[in-house]
């Protein structure tokens, strides 16, 4: 069983003449334990095929299945559920709850998907302690530098064990040299785990740490 399967999968946003393709019959398949590179310009679809991996966006036309879940037709209290569940989401800003401290901003995730007690804290713990952040568990996000900040998005995406994580530019707002520190903390969090990940990249130089590059352009992805 694949991690993702996106059979002809479009998007179109609005009508008429004022229609946009984003996403034009794109079909990928993402190992159970395979890091996938996407690369394209801006604009070329990148986020919106993310989106629709991760249950964020419905698809216009097109099936995507994420390990068992067949999540297409879902509706939105299912869709909510799953990425809840079964999907971790790193953006370019990381994100966090800026008055949490880092270990709180892994624990809100898992109080929301009902996951509490003295098991979820040593998750938590342990995760940081992997990150490099063992010493920063109780500082806010102002507290931390980029990098560290990444990395703690980059726990709070792993928190609850998910099939699938998905990486939006994760390195964008970093210099060269911790852009190469997150992806290759990125490499080992998610093989050390056997998850599958996709990382959407502008960064060709990053694009080494993944098994496989896939191209995008204009909503299409290479053949």
């Amino acid at each position: 069983m694949s991690a993702l399967d996106m059979q002809d999968v479009r998007k179109i946003y609005g009508s008429g003449d004022n229609e946009v393709v984003a996403l034009d019959h794109a079909t990928l398949t993402v190992g159970d334990d395979e890091m996938v590179a996407l690369v394209g310009p801006s604009g070329s679809g990148k986020t919106t095929l993310l989106s629709i991996a991760g249950g964020l966006l419905s698809p216009t036309e097109g099936n995507v299945v994420v390990g068992p879940h067949h999540i297409t037709d879902y509706s939105r209290k299912q869709l909510t559920g799953f990425r809840r569940e079964f999907v971790g989401f790193v953006f370019q800003g990381a994100n966090l709850v800026p008055f949490l401290t880092a270990k709180e901003n892994l624990l809100v995730v898992a109080d929301v998907a009902g996951k509490r007690g003295k098991d979820i804290e040593k998750r938590a713990d342990l995760l940081l302690e992997e990150l490099g952040l063992g010493h920063r568990t109780k500082n806010t996000p102002p507290q931390l530098s980029g990098g560290e900040r990444q990395r703690v998005a980059i726990g709070r995406a792993l928190m609850n064990e998910p099939e699938l994580v998905l990486f939006d530019e994760p390195t964008s707002a970093l210099d060269s040299k911790l852009g190469e520190q997150v992806m290759d903390l990125i490499r080992t969090e998610v093989k050390g785990r056997g998850t599958a990940a996709i990382v959407v990249t502008h960064d060709a130089r990053m694009t080494h740490y993944a098994d496989r590059v896939v191209e995008i352009s204009d909503g299409r992805l290479a053949a």
